[in-house]
This record gives C-alpha cells, sequence and structure tokens, in this order.
C-alpha cells in the first residue's frame, strides 16, 4: 500500500502535476504552488493508480457503498476510473441542471437509499465538493465518503469531516515533504 502511495507522490513531480511559483487560483486566491491532477488522471498509468489507492483506502476503511460519484469536470475521470475498478455505477454531478431534456443535475441512476462513494481531484475549501453532496442527497442518496486526490489543506478536511468521512489520497504538506527531502528541482 506504501509503495503504491510513493509511486503516486512521485507521479507528481515526474508528470509535472504541482508546479511551484506563484499563481492565481480559481477562488482568486494567491498561492505558491498549483496542482493540476488533470495531468494525472488524463495519464492511463496514473489514472490506473489513482483508482486502485482510492479503492484500497476506502475498503481497508471497511466502507461499502452501491455507486461512485463525481461533480463535472475534473472528478469525472477519476470516478470513472473508479467505476471500472470497483464495478460500481457511476453517477455524474453536473455543476447546474441541463437546461434541456429531462433537465436533471444527475447523469446517471441514483436510487432513495443508495450509499454513495463521492470523489473530487483538488479540495481547497471543500466548496464544490459539498455542493455535489447536497444534490445527491436531494435524490435521496447516502453520502457515505468523500475520498479526493489531494487536499491543499485549506479547509476541506474539517468542512467535510464536520459532515461525512473524508479520505484523501495525498495532502499538500506530503508533496511538499518529498520536494524536501528530495531536493526535487523547482
Amino acid at each position: 500500500m506504501g509503495d503504491m502511495k510513493d509511486q503516486l507522490i512521485d507521479m507528481f513531480f515526474s508528470e509535472g502535476a504541482i508546479l511551484f511559483g506563484h499563481f492565481v487560483l480559481t477562488s482568486g486566491k494567491e498561492s505558491d504552488y498549483y496542482i493540476n491532477v488533470k495531468r494525472l488522471s488524463t495519464n492511463p498509468n496514473a489514472l490506473k493508480l489513482i483508482a486502485r489507492l482510492m479503492a484500497e483506502e476506502v475498503q481497508k476503511a471497511g466502507i461499502n457503498f452501491d455507486r461512485v460519484a463525481g461533480p463535472e469536470l475534473g472528478a469525472v475521470l477519476i470516478a470513472t476510473a473508479l467505476s471500472l475498478e470497483t464495478g460500481k455505477p457511476l453517477v455524474i454531478v453536473r455543476k447546474k441542471p441541463k437546461g434541456h431534456g429531462t433537465g436533471s443535475q444527475i447523469e446517471g441512476e441514483v436510487m432513495p437509499g443508495d450509499r454513495i462513494l463521492l470523489v473530487e481531484d483538488v479540495t481547497t475549501t471543500g466548496g464544490s465538493v459539498l455542493k455535489a453532496a447536497e444534490v445527491l442527497e436531494k435524490a435521496g442518496a447516502e453520502i457515505v465518503t468523500i475520498s479526493v486526490v489531494v487536499d491543499r489543506e485549506e479547509g476541506a478536511g474539517e468542512r467535510i469531516g464536520k459532515r461525512y468521512r473524508f479520505i484523501p489520497l495525498v495532502t499538500v504538506s506530503e508533496l511538499f515533504a518529498r520536494r524536501d527531502s528530495a531536493g526535487v528541482e523547482e
């Protein structure tokens, strides 16, 4: 297990999925590093590793679930890989209800009482994944866990942890620790 996680942390560096410097984030906040999980989730080997690690972490925690869900866009790749890895059906949560057809905000089936493993690529404050959780709960689902590839440790853990079980695969401090111990070139 440890080696899979180490492998994933290494891939952040080898694939350029973490950059150090000066960045303005989507939230408008400034940061001295930028995490691009899509650099990993668009790489089949890294994506497979993420799905395997996530499936293992959840299993180790003794969590049972009926479906895997992810909010669009970044989480859909991860949720899809996890659905293939676990054989559980996939649910996609749209940012906004569709303006045509059924007008649904959920793609895939959600039945009342379904236990859902909700995944995300990166959490900062946890806002967007919590919105997705709300949409699923309105449909009658139960969120058994929220799992994320990287937690930036800027409040998401506390916010999500108040209501749900939270399983991050990697935290930013682990990435920084690896950078500092390995003397990774910036």
